[in-house]
């Protein structure tokens, strides 16, 4: 049996750590959300899997052809043409199908047992998989009669349940056909919600996520961690609280560890450091004295080496934090922090909430960021900058000083 993963869209909500990179690749615990995928439905006995591409589509290729060896699957590509939407994405896959097959979206997580469920209870043409979730309006809610889909729409202001659409489904290649028949959306998209009612309807439970905003991944990263065995290697005078991984090379030097914590290879933590987990810290990292690590995911090669705090943060490859910098993660409110996406204000649905900082951007000394702000790769923040809008790439941020003298009587 075969999968199709829709992994052409551009990423846009994700941004700026789609900048630089698919969205697929974006890390949890040190792999990418593309290797959690394929190995959690190879575990459901999928070993074929067909990827819709299109954008950054040569970074995510040159991936996935390196991992076939190493997880022992067969993977090829597709790529997305002119016309966008799922319906789009998926009818491009036409013709790469004989038999039923499996359609997942390309930033998904989730358990093997949901796959499996799904594929199990496969009936006609369509087979939809739905989970009740704390927040629907971010979702397609469905309503079902008699096993069937009855009523879905698409991230409803009111609405009328907890049931969505997790964009797991088992098709037949008979479907490719009712693509091809399909109108715009209002939204100048081919949706394949549009060929989704009477089809069965499957409910499931387990772990499922969407990694739609940027600080999904602090939520995926925790839920991964708690799964995670211990695996330390070589710590000098630190004290370990919880649950620790160190990759090959990795160092926890006069540090404090509590929590969940990944570590990546050849990471350095301390002297005098503090991570509080759940965190994953990635590849060459340095995160050093009195610096202060909270509930974040960091990628690789970040420089964190004095008085620095990094809380409730996502950190892209190769930041580089000057002394002092403060990354502020609370209103004085007390209410959930709101962040501007190019679609406008999004509630995030966090008490706490740092920046999304995209790869390669210099702090200098004491400088700070507001919560919930967004940092475009390749921007300077000069010292004693703070950032309370966010920050396009490619820009040097600074501010007007102006220094007076008086003499000093007496």
């Amino acid at each position: 049996m075969k999968a199709i993963v829709m992994a052409a869209g551009d990423g846009k909500r994700m941004w700026p750590l789609t900048e630089t990179r698919p969205k697929a690749l974006l890390p949890v615990v040190g792999k990418p959300i593309v290797y959690h995928q394929i190995n959690a439905m190879k575990k459901a006995g999928i070993d074929e899997f067909i990827f819709i591409v299109r954008e950054k589509r040569e970074i995510l290729e040159k991936y996935l052809n390196e991992l076939q060896d190493e997880l022992k699957v067969k993977i090829e590509f597709v790529e997305q043409g002119p016309e966008n939407g799922t319906a789009a994405a998926l009818l491009s896959a036409n013709g790469k199908v004989n038999e039923k097959f499996l359609l997942v979206g390309g930033d998904l997580l989730f358990d093997s047992e949901i796959i499996k469920k799904v594929i199990s209870e496969h009936e006609g043409e369509i087979t939809v998989g739905l989970k009740e979730v704390e927040r629907p309006e971010k979702y397609g809610v469905v309503e079902t009669a008699d096993g069937k889909i009855s009523y879905i729409e698409e991230k409803p202001r009111n609405p009328k349940n907890n049931l969505v659409n997790i964009s797991v489904y088992c098709m037949e290649p008979s479907v490719f056909e009712r693509l091809k028949n399909l109108k715009k959306s209002e939204r100048d998209e081919y949706e394949l919600t549009d060929i989704l009612l009477g089809a069965k309807a499957v409910e499931v439970e387990g772990y499922w996520e969407d990694v739609g905003y940027p600080w999904n991944l602090l939520d995926v990263n925790k839920e991964f961690l708690k799964k995670m065995e211990s695996d330390v290697g070589e710590i000098e005078n630190s004290s370990i609280n919880g649950k620790v991984y160190m990759e090959k090379g990795a160092k926890i030097i006069g540090s404090h560890i509590e929590g969940d914590v990944y570590i990546g290879k050849n990471t350095v933590i301390g002297p005098n450091a503090y991570i509080k987990g759940p965190s994953s810290i990635g590849d060459n990292c340095n995160i050093g004295d009195s610096v202060t690590v909270k509930q974040s995911v960091i990628f690789d090669n970040v420089n964190a080496k004095h008085l620095a705090y990094i809380g409730d943060s996502v950190v892209g490859n190769g930041v580089n934090f000057g002394s002092g910098t403060q990354l502020a993660n609370f209103r004085f409110d007390s209410g959930n922090i709101n962040v501007l996406t190019e679609k406008g204000w999004v509630n995030s649905g966090r008490k706490k909430l740092g920046a999304i900082i995209g790869d390669n951007v210099k702090f200098g000394v004491l400088s700070s960021t507001m919560p919930g702000k967004l940092i475009g790769a390749n921007s300077w923040i000069h010292s004693g900058v703070i950032v309370n809008k966010n920050v396009p790439s490619n820009v040097y941020v600074y501010i007007k000083q102006e220094i007076n003298f008086k003499n000093i009587e007496g």
